[in-house]
């Protein structure tokens, strides 16, 4: 929960790529349930990818294009969880 004086990172950015933040402090709010959901979201797909990623490494036969994809995909996930590790980081860090 964020204190009313913070802001909350979202996990999603705006279109021109800035962070989005949410100020709130009511962590049942519409906003604040839609970010919990899609956090959740992003972080299982990245343990998705994470296992398909292991899978295609495996192939001593994969095609430049197929890394490429891959290693862009797996940036992405990257980017998304770390951007969930910070926020849950400042949530656990903010004084109650």
């Amino acid at each position: 929960m964020t204190m009313s004086h913070e802001l909350r990172l979202l996990p999603w950015t705006g279109p021109d790529g800035k962070p989005c933040f949410l100020s709130t402090d009511d962590s049942d709010s519409y906003m604040s349930r839609l970010a919990d959901n899609t956090e959740s979201v992003q972080l299982g797909m990245a343990t998705e990818l994470l296992d398909r990623a292991l899978d295609m490494l495996a192939d001593t036969d994969m095609q430049p294009d197929n890394l490429r994809l891959l290693a862009t995909d797996l940036a992405g996930a990257l980017r998304d969880t770390l951007r969930v590790a910070t926020n849950r980081g400042h949530r656990l860090a903010a004084p109650e």
